[in-house]
């Protein structure tokens, strides 16, 4: 919430049914999804374009992801992906303006170093990890604060209960 991210706690049974409220609030008509992101997670209102390497200029197109996360941190507000089962390349998580995030509870946890540990072996098997506390966002020299420059103006987090 500090970071300007938008919260949303269901239900196992709600996911889908959230995915679609949050791309219609954001107008969006087109939605890209990696292969393996899991069916309960999927847009249903939306024919997904299913992402086979995509280029940046095609997923610039596309208006948002919708992706699952590997790890929560409470105490931060982050959430990381490390681009495995339903996260996505990391170009999919970067380029479209709006960002749904999936993630259940049992994987938020409190610091960093627990955030650190879940993550070794992603980090052993040389996998790269997105850090994303709220949509991009950076300030000028004036220290005028823009969104949307180096990813999503518009990130979206459902935390599954």
């Amino acid at each position: 919430v500090d970071y300007r991210a938008v919260v949303h706690q269901v239900g196992a049974g709600e996911v889908a049914g959230k995915v679609d409220e949050i791309l219609r609030n954001h107008d969006c008509r087109s939605v890209v999804i990696s292969p393996d992101l899991p069916d309960d997670v999927r847009p249903g209102e939306l024919d997904p374009t299913v992402d086979d390497g995509l280029s940046a200029y095609d997923l610039d197109k596309l208006d948002a992801v919708v992706t699952t996360s590997a790890v929560g941190i409470a105490r931060t507000g982050t959430i990381v992906l490390d681009h495995t089962d339903g996260q996505a390349r990391r170009a999919l998580s970067l380029v479209p303006d709006v960002h749904v995030c999936v993630i259940r509870a049992d994987q938020v946890v409190t610091s960093v170093p627990q955030a650190t540990a879940v993550l070794r072996p992603s980090v052993e098997q040389g996998r790269p990890l997105t850090w994303i506390s709220g949509p991009s966002a950076t300030s000028d020299i004036e220290l005028n604060r823009v969104e949307g420059v180096h990813g999503p103006r518009n990130l979206e987090v459902i935390l599954v209960r």
